[in-house]
Order: structure tokens, then sequence, then C-alpha cells
């Protein structure tokens, strides 16, 4: 599994041992044969992907959770939602979390 992925996040269910997110280390791919992540089965290209929204420990799909945190990450987001629309307002985990029209990117202008 991704080492980014064990790592304690702010998003995290909150249960972290030693650092890591013992959520993602429980997490397993769809097939639920492997880790999230070290998916070795046909729908490994998709399955290995970090992209888009992710569960609170960002091992997995948002929706798609298979630690024992399912339950609660895979019910319909209600209420004011993030960008993508995939998970709750304060706890976006996609690549368009740090999105704001009023923030000015200095790393990609000259």
């Amino acid at each position: 599994m991704a080492t980014q992925v064990t790592s304690a996040t702010p998003t995290c269910c909150g249960k972290n041992s030693g650092g890591e997110c013992v959520c993602a280390k429980q997490a397993t791919c769809s097939c639920g044969e492997k880790s999230a992540l070290d998916c070795s089965c046909e729908k490994a290209a998709t399955e290995n992907a970090l992209s888009g929204a992710r569960c609170s420990c960002r091992a997995r799909p948002a929706g798609q959770c298979t630690c024992e945190n399912a339950n609660a990450e895979n019910r319909a987001v209600s209420g004011n939602t993030c960008v993508c629309g995939s998970r709750p307002a304060g706890s976006c985990t996609c690549e368009r979390a740090a999105s704001n029209p009023n923030e000015i990117d200095f790393t990609t202008q000259k």
C-alpha cells in the first residue's frame, strides 16, 4: 500500500496508531483479496489509482470504503458538500479540495 495513504491525514477517521491511519490499513481492494492500492486483479488499473474524491483514509474512492468505518463512509452525503459533491463540505479529499477562486497560484505563474 502506498505510504502516503497509510499516514494519518486530517480527514482520517480518527483511529490512528503511531501516525498511521488504522482504517487505511484495513481497506481492501473491491475483490477483497489484497490491501487497497495493491490490487492485482483485472480491476488493478482503476483500483490502484489515486484520483478523484476518496474516502476519509484516502485508500478507496468515496462511497466505496471497505474498512470498519464503511457504514458511515458509504452513506449518501447530505447537507453542504465539497466542490466535487462526493464528500461533506469540511472534508473534501479530491484534487479540487484547495480550489478557491480568491486564491492566487504563484507556483505555476512566470
